[in-house]
């Protein structure tokens, strides 16, 4: 079974519902999507909405292991991304010497603000996170009461490892940041970290044509046959 968590904002709810979709359309083995989301989360997660966080997840989206009871892997991905490929073949990318794993981004935004006029933070290890292949025995660090009160850059930088050998590397298509990454058509996983499609302002994007066609094929999944 292919364990994924998404972040969840409610005003992105049509992108993790057409993630969610995209994942299942192509996956060639069995796949359980658990959304964290902050409303499911009481009594675990309960730390204040910092200044500078751009979504709900933020945070919590170190809960993954502690979610998962730190047995086996699990895959964390934010809502704002599009998969165009079998995740099957990032399953498959598990390495047992490392205890999470990560496309390594050199990521330095230049602008101060993204989607619905949130902030864009610059920090060492940007983006790192938002696509996480977590081998949750070895991430027992990640307890809820240290997600609640650790620093942003404790999390985002993974600090909390103590060993930067412990994060590995992924193929970059599994983590394509749109309108940063020099344009591919081979993206697996299409990551709208500025905004996506579902925004007015972000219509015309990269990979824009694909995630409406994915959120059409959603929409109207089994009307031919119906008809």
């Amino acid at each position: 079974m292919i364990n994924i968590y998404i972040g969840y904002d409610g005003r992105e709810a049509a992108a993790f519902n057409v993630l969610a979709y995209s994942i299942h359309r192509r996956a060639s083995a069995p796949v359980t999507i658990a959304p964290v989301m902050l409303s499911q989360l009481q009594g675990v997660f309960h730390r204040q909405r910092h200044p500078l966080q751009s979504t709900d997840f933020s945070f919590s989206r170190f809960l993954t292991p502690y979610l998962s009871d730190y047995a086996g892997w699990s895959i964390f991905m934010d809502c704002d991304m599009l998969v165009l490929d079998d995740i099957a073949r990032l399953w498959a990318l598990r390495d047992d010497r490392y205890a999470v794993m990560v496309v390594k981004h050199d990521h330095v935004p230049t602008e101060d603000r993204k989607f619905l006029n949130e902030p864009q933070t610059k920090y060492e290890k940007k983006n790192w996170s938002s696509v996480m292949l977590f081998n949750n025995a070895r991430c027992r660090a990640l307890t809820p009461e240290f997600v609640n009160t650790a620093s942003g850059l404790e999390l985002h930088q993974f600090k909390w490892l103590g060993d930067d050998g412990l994060i590995g590397a992924l193929p970059p298509q599994w983590n394509h940041l749109v309108a940063y990454d020099p344009p591919r058509k081979d993206a697996a996983l299409v990551h709208y970290t500025l905004g996506g499609p579902y925004f007015d302002k972000y219509r015309d994007c990269e990979y824009s044509s694909e995630w409406l066609a994915e959120r059409d094929a959603m929409l109207h999944a089994g009307t031919q046959a119906l008809g």
